[in-house]
């Protein structure tokens, strides 16, 4: 990004009645003027919805093919870094918790997992597209835009949610930073430990134990990315045992080492961390407590 490019993000609370299916809404105004690009990556996350007006971003997973040239895409629940390029525009973005994702998608989560989606050719999303084709006026508004989005969901809000209370009891036991095994992760959530498979799969994209090791090292990269002053040995979760095993993982979820991520600039996703944290508690979506 050159001295005339700006990334402004703003985000908003769904409204009270539906705070346990989304992180949050959030706007992003990109300006990088007429040919400017910038390129920064996502964090491992819950699943999101993100519409786009203006330059259309090229997406891409670890190992996958690059995504682009989409208004509209739909991330399932990652376990790895997206690589996103994209230019002057402006992107909607509608987090999906577990508990969300079991009210609006009639699909397993696991079967989207690491995916990026077009929802026009995915049965499962149908009910997400007309908001894709109809959020953005002829002049951006974004307090009408946010209106549309929040009577899109509420439209769909009548459909039960299976296993609601296994969901909350679940998530709450992973956001807890004082379990890091699947056997206390089970007992914190009152569910045999094979219930506890089933349902991470279904309701949130892996097993239990890959959860846990997603936590953990949201919990290390969202402290090190708030406070520059520390070192990656300051940042590392407790349950570590050591700065080896840290540096696996971050191998594991980011696809490279914690030296080469510190040295690549972050243009969206800095901006993006501080402003979640101000509004929603939580840096990144990984982190975001269940509500009740």
């Amino acid at each position: 990004m050159n001295g005339d490019s700006t990334v402004r993000v703003r985000f908003h609370q769904p409204p009270p009645a539906m705070r346990a299916y989304f992180t949050t809404f959030y706007i992003t105004e990109i300006d990088v003027g007429t040919d400017g690009r910038v390129t920064d990556h996502l964090h491992p996350e819950w699943a999101n919805l993100r519409i786009i007006s203006g330059v259309l971003p090229l997406s891409e997973l670890r190992e996958t093919s690059p995504v682009g040239n989409l208004a509209g895409i739909v991330t399932g629940p990652t376990s790895t870094t997206v690589r996103f390029t994209t230019g002057t525009s402006r992107i909607w973005g509608i987090g999906l918790l577990p508990l969300g994702w079991a009210k609006f998608v009639a699909a397993p989560a696991h079967t989207f997992a690491d995916r990026l989606c077009d929802p026009a050719l995915e049965p499962a999303f149908a009910p997400l597209q007309p908001l894709v084709d109809t959020l953005f006026g002829p002049a951006p508004d974004e307090m009408t835009e946010l209106a549309r989005i929040t009577r899109h969901f509420e439209a769909l809000a009548a459909r039960e949610v299976p296993e609601e209370a296994r969901i909350r009891a679940v998530h709450e036991a992973l956001v807890d930073p004082e379990i890091a095994n699947v056997a206390d992760m089970a007992d914190a959530a009152g569910l045999p430990t094979h219930t506890l498979e089933r349902v991470c799969r279904r309701h949130f994209g892996f097993a239990p134990s890959l959860l846990l090791r997603r936590q953990r090292f949201m919990r290390s990269l969202s402290q090190y990315m708030l406070d520059p002053s520390l070192t990656w040995i300051g940042a590392i979760d407790s349950h570590y045992h050591d700065q080896a095993q840290f540096v696996r993982e971050f191998h594991r979820f980011m696809g490279m080492s914690p030296r080469a991520y510190a040295a690549l600039p972050h243009p969206v996703l800095a901006g993006v961390m501080r402003a979640r944290m101000a509004v929603a508690g939580a840096p990144v979506q990984a982190l975001h407590l269940p509500t009740r």
